[in-house]
Formats: structure tokens, C-alpha cells, sequence
């Protein structure tokens, strides 16, 4: 699941409702180290004076997923300290150096037994997308067989909804920071596409540019 990766070639985007009661668990990625932002984590970078994981929380929160799990792993320590994370589930990686893949191996698996039948996966690194679009893919859900991914004019980001029935098939195929995408991308016929680019901005913070264009 590379972040805004197109698959080739790209389904029609399907107009979707924007409201859902579907039992969907938020899934947030927020493991990773900011290697490119000299070792920031990024789940501590501030997002109005607070952790950016905690705005990243409300946003699920705001869309409708009452449960949420938060993949840490770089200074997940401090993160539990600083971060205000009361009610969410959290999901320690100790492989999160490995990249993406192995965060969602381990939010997935963190879902087993809790009867929810889809993640709503999301990366705690993109503040410019919000509920409304975490809103449209969620709506697009119909069940455990669901695949469903946000794109933005024709290039598909996240978030993406990865329905139960998916998830070992999921898990046997991610590695290092593709996540998902060979999954979706072997699976295109199923995936469903919602388009989110008139209520999102899908920029990454990936480096020192990305944080100061984003701070202004």
C-alpha cells in the first residue's frame, strides 16, 4: 500500500453516500520513525500544539469509528506519554523499522477476535485528510468481502477499507512499505474506488520541505 499509488489500470470511481453505521474499526498507522525528518517520529509532530497522532485519532473519531487501533513503534514510549490516546487500542510494532508492511500485519492482527468485519486503514503522516473522506469510504462498505480505497483524481491514497474476509491474505502478502498494494492490486476487480479530491489533500510529511510547507 504505497502511499497514493495507482494501480494499472484504475477502475471507475464509484460515487458513494457520505454516512455509514457499518462495524468498522479505525486503523491507524502511526508507527513510523521520520527517518528523512532527522528521527522525528512522526506521531509527535505537532499539529496545533499537540501530538499530530492525537488529530489524526479525532479525525477517525469524527468519521463515525467509535473503536481505534494506533500502530506504534518509534518512540512508542513517548508517544503513550505525551499523546492523549484514552479509549484507542494500542499496537506496539517492534518491527517497525521494516517499514508499512509490518505495521499492518500487526494492526490487523490486533483485530482478531473483536468482531469487527473492516479496517479502516490510515497514515498518521496525512493531515489533509480529514472525516469527510474518511466518511465516503466508509460508506462505500457492504460486508466482510469489502475492498474500497480513496482516490484523488484518478490516483488511488488512502484511506482504504480492507474488509475481514481480506485481512490473511493481506497480512501473507505485505512487506516492507507496500503494505497492501499487491493485495489491491491482484484483487482490482473487487476494489472499489471513491473519489475524495474535492475533500482532501493527500500530501505526505515525509521530509523537512514537506513539515514547513504544511506548518505555513
Amino acid at each position: 500500500m504505497t502511499k497514493n499509488e495507482s494501480p494499472a489500470p484504475v477502475p471507475t470511481p464509484v460515487p458513494v453516500p457520505a454516512s455509514t453505521t457499518a462495524p468498522i474499526t479505525g486503523l491507524l498507522l502511526a508507527a513510523g520513525g521520520g527517518r528523512r525528518l532527522g528521527g522525528r517520529p512522526k506521531a509527535l509532530l505537532e499539529h496545533r500544539g499537540r501530538p499530530l497522532v492525537e488529530h489524526a485519532v479525532g479525525v477517525l473519531r469524527a468519521a463515525g469509528c467509535d473503536r481505534v487501533h494506533v500502530v506504534l513503534g518509534a518512540d512508542a514510549g513517548a508517544v503513550r506519554e505525551r499523546a492523549e490516546l484514552t479509549g484507542c487500542v494500542l499496537v506496539e510494532n517492534p518491527d517497525w523499522e521494516r517499514g508499512m508492511g509490518s505495521s499492518l500485519r500487526a494492526g490487523l492482527a490486533s483485530l482478531a477476535g473483536t468482531g469487527t468485519r473492516a479496517a479502516l486503514v490510515s497514515l498518521v503522516d496525512q493531515p489533509g485528510i480529514g472525516a469527510a473522506a474518511v466518511r465516503r469510504v466508509c460508506a462505500a462498505y457492504e460486508g466482510g468481502e469489502s475492498l474500497v480505497s480513496a482516490v484523488y483524481d484518478g490516483t488511488r491514497g488512502h484511506p482504504v477499507l480492507l474488509g475481514s474476509a481480506h485481512w490473511a491474505g493481506i497480512a501473507a502478502s505485505a512487506s516492507g512499505d507496500r503494505g497492501a498494494r499487491a493485495y489491491l492490486k491482484a484483487h482490482g476487480d473487487a476494489l472499489r474506488l471513491v473519489e475524495c479530491g474535492d475533500v482532501a489533500r493527500p500530501y505526505d510529511i515525509d521530509t523537512a520541505e514537506d513539515l514547513a510547507r504544511y506548518l505555513e
